[in-house]
């Protein structure tokens, strides 16, 4: 009844308040599978329209030996297609963790599998290879992963562009793993190959800061590559691939994408919908929050070779354990992050972000 409710009511406001989108520069989106399960998938439009998304990813399950999308790949991804028509869908396709396509058979099967999705949905343009691979949470054993990824990226790459010659292939990063030792170690491989064509055509790279209540421009002297290190993450790309036939971000067409950020705010209503208990020391009041996606976006403007920025998510996790760093609470009501986010769109989209 709370969604009925508040859909109904940002419907009548698209009916007042002029439609608001990003600059041609930066692609704002937020992270959100809901778009694959919700039925029906409509019921989100009105929700992406009202905040100003030009763009939603979502998430899509490989599985080991998977050439074929199933009926299951299907359905969810005709679900996202509704519910982000006339938006730009990102498809970001990962599988088990302990399982990835590390080899080269099962490389043919994934990139093949991503090739297929392509082929069936000409909506989706573009496609981001595997989650965080430099996290073991998504891709074990560590070992030799560099080297597995930028094969993997090659193979994607190649088939992805054979189906289509104008996909983005995007690639994929964690921010506190060491992602400069992993950079490093992708350029590494794809010169020993003496491949002469490109790996990726966007560098997609997650940009959380260390804790939720640490501001978006912090920079870091250690390992991690957040928002605020953005001229750190420039000079490591390009001296990664340096000498290979890969381009770095500001050579030709090539860029960063941020494909997830995000604050995690404390709850303050609706605690019957969310269980278990808070696993984050640094959650922020929402107040905070709203400050902190707004800072992000217009820093995200001001760094000149950054294409996207996306929040992860729309609306929060209901388990404690997970995230609760959307625009909306459990309870479908908008925090201050959401008006936020919204308004910064306006302030791109009519240029009114002043960059230092």
């Amino acid at each position: 009844m709370r969604l009925r409710t508040l859909l109904i009511s940002l419907v009548a406001a698209l009916a007042l308040v002029p439609s608001a989108a990003a600059g041609q520069k930066l692609l704002l989106g937020v992270d959100d599978d809901q778009a694959r399960w919700m039925n029906p998938a409509g019921a989100l439009t009105p929700l992406y329209r009202e905040v100003g998304v030009s763009s939603v990813r979502v998430t899509l399950q490989w599985q080991p030996g998977q050439t074929q999308l199933s009926k299951t790949n299907r359905t969810e991804l005709d679900r996202a297609g509704v519910a982000t028509w006339g938006l730009r869908l990102v498809l970001a396709v990962d599988g088990p963790a302990d399982n990835p396509p590390s080899d080269a058979a099962p490389r043919d099967a994934y990139c093949g599998f991503v090739g297929n999705v392509l082929r069936r949905y000409q909506t989706i343009g573009d496609v981001v290879i595997w989650t965080e691979p430099n996290s073991a949470t998504f891709w074990r054993p560590q070992a030799n992963g560099a080297a597995s990824y930028e094969a993997l990226l090659a193979r994607c790459w190649d088939v992805a562009h054979s189906v289509r010659p104008t996909v983005n292939v995007i690639a994929a990063s964690a921010p506190h793993q060491n992602p400069g030792a992993w950079f490093a170690g992708i350029g590494a491989a794809l010169k020993a190959s003496g491949r002469t064509q490109p790996i990726l055509d966007t560098f997609g790279h997650n940009a959380y800061p260390e804790t939720s209540g640490e501001a978006p421009d912090a920079k870091h002297s250690g390992a991690s590559l957040d928002q605020g290190d953005y001229d750190r993450l420039v000079a490591t790309l390009r001296s990664s691939f340096a000498g290979t036939s890969q381009p770095a971000p500001g050579q030709g067409n090539t860029s960063i994408w941020y494909m997830e950020d995000g604050f995690q705010t404390r709850l303050t209503t609706a605690r019957h919908l969310y269980t278990g208990s808070e696993t984050d020391k640094y959650a922020i009041t929402e107040d905070k929050q709203a400050d902190a996606v707004g800072a992000a976006i217009r820093l995200a403007y001001c760094q000149p070779f950054v294409g996207a920025w996306f929040n992860f998510e729309l609306r929060d996790e209901t388990s404690l354990a997970g995230w609760q760093s959307g625009l909306l609470r459990a309870d479908w009501s908008a925090k201050p992050s959401f008006y936020s986010f919204r308004d910064a769109v306006v302030d791109i989209a009519k240029r009114r972000v002043v960059c230092k």
